[in-house]
């Protein structure tokens, strides 16, 4: 209990340190924001009509907006950076989507709000998932890890991983990437339930 307050504590003074950079205009403290932010505004984007650059657009905008907050005495911010960050991109994205005929329901802020929430719980959760997955198949092990990232990443046939990794043919690759596949949903369940 002891260190999940000191954590909080951390994450509360990063995020202070964050704004005070971002006001003062502290390349690191933008770097910081773009490379922890950017990824869920880019997915939101572009999983709802559009393009990495309308993401990048959508971002810079927010971007502002919260850099001119963050420029006055009376601001202050009462949900995390990246709540506030998507809670402003969705916003923007989904008026120019209504702009362009492509989004008909009418944007209330009372809705939007809620949906925000609901949407940045979704994308927390599939962001565990996902540093669950890569934990899982990090301990996953050789020659398991460059067998799976082969067939699923680098999109290599069967007959070339056989090549690569000395198999005598392609059904033993095959054979060899399901006992992988079988071992990282173990590796996977065992931490995803822990983290229930």
């Amino acid at each position: 209990m002891y260190t999940l307050s000191i954590n909080i504590l951390k994450a509360e003074y990063n995020e202070q340190a964050l704004l005070k950079g971002l006001a003062n205009n502290d390349s690191k403290s933008v770097d910081t924001l773009y490379k922890s932010h950017f990824p869920m505004v880019q997915h939101f984007v572009i999983n709802n009509n559009g393009s990495f650059d309308d993401a990048k657009d959508v971002f810079q905008e927010a971007m502002i907006t919260l850099y001119e907050k963050v420029q006055t005495d009376s601001f202050t911010l009462t949900c995390q950076i990246k709540t506030y960050l998507f809670s402003i991109c969705k916003h923007l994205w989904l008026k120019r989507l209504q702009q362009m005929g492509r989004y008909n329901a009418p944007l209330s802020s009372e809705e939007e709000s809620v949906s925000v929430e609901v949407d940045m719980e979704e994308f927390n959760k599939k962001d565990a998932a996902f540093a669950i997955m890569d934990r899982a198949l990090n301990s996953l092990g050789e020659p398991c890890k460059s067998l799976l990232e082969g067939y699923y990443l680098n999109k290599k046939g069967m007959q070339e991983l056989a090549a690569d990794f000395g198999y005598t043919n392609a059904d033993n690759a095959k054979n060899q990437k399901y006992k992988c596949l079988m071992r990282l949903k173990k590796l996977f369940f065992s931490q995803y339930n822990i983290g229930d």
